[in-house]
């Protein structure tokens, strides 16, 4: 019985864990329920979107505010964000058309309303509190260059593929070869566990295909064989997710850690102490 309730409190701790460090995902996605009936609607000269866009920054000053998230925190998911538009706007322009948002919006840039940066800014701060919350650690991290070569060949592949190959096969395998030898170690309670950073990437991509298909029932964005009637999003933007994560990780692994070589040129990753 002792080992049952021990095994209990080490999830019910997880759980909470990966819940508050995805505060603020969370709180787009119950906004994005609570805004639904708004429709194309104005109230007092602004829509839906609009009004996402003034709560997602509100949520960002309070976390800041109450030390909820640290400055370099925010520095990364602004980063992300501005990295995410620039994606949004060629993925969205009406000759590609990859989704579109279908409501209208005041605070927008060309096809894209600007709360739709933040979206990413989620994944990228679910990331970065999670490392301080289970007090990570990576061991045998690949070379950052590698990894930011990887990371923005993928982020290209996405706008590339429309005019030359789709590399994505050959990015997976190459995201394999740099990873498989690399674990993340993460405490809960007084206990350390270990998962290979690959799996920890495919079930990321599951969270995120997860929001994905609520956000799109909602009509936060909708792809075009969504827009005469909703259906679930398609098992291939997991892979999708898989290669847009990389980009998020190098971000906050760079600007939040270091990597430590040690003796046996075994590197480590651990967070910077502020």
């Amino acid at each position: 019985m002792e080992i049952i309730v021990n095994g209990a409190k080490l999830v019910i701790e997880f759980v909470a864990k990966a819940v508050w460090a995805a505060l603020f995902g969370i709180l787009l996605l119950f906004a994005f329920v609570v805004t639904a009936p708004m429709g194309h609607e104005s109230f007092y000269g602004l829509y839906r979107y609009d009004y996402l866009l003034i709560f997602a920054v509100l949520v960002q000053i309070f976390l800041l505010y109450f030390k909820l998230e640290s400055w370099s925190e925010a520095k990364v998911i602004a980063l992300f964000h501005v990295m995410a538009m620039g994606m949004e706007l060629f993925l969205t322009h009406p000759a590609i058309a990859s989704w579109q948002y279908p409501q209208p919006a005041v605070f927008k840039l060309y096809t894209v309303p600007l709360f739709a940066g933040f979206m990413y800014s989620a994944v990228g701060s679910f990331f970065a509190r999670s490392l301080r919350l289970f007090q990570v650690h990576i061991v045998n991290l690949p070379s950052f260059a590698l990894m930011l070569t990887l990371a923005v060949v993928s982020y290209i592949n996405f706008m590339s593929k429309f005019f030359i190959a789709d590399i994505r096969l050959l990015l997976f395998f190459i995201s394999i070869v740099l990873f498989y030898k690399t674990w993340v170690y993460f405490k809960i309670q007084q206990h350390v566990f270990k998962l290979p950073m690959l799996v920890i990437f495919l079930c990321l991509a599951f969270l995120i295909w997860i929001a994905e298909n609520i956000s799109t029932f909602y009509q936060i964005w909708l792809y075009p064989s969504q827009v005469d009637a909703w259906h679930m999003v398609g098992w291939g933007k997991l892979g999708s997710w898989y290669l847009l994560l990389l980009l998020s990780v190098v971000l906050v692994l760079r600007i939040l850690g270091a990597v430590k070589i040690l003796s046996n040129q075994q590197r480590i990753w651990q967070l910077k102490h502020h």
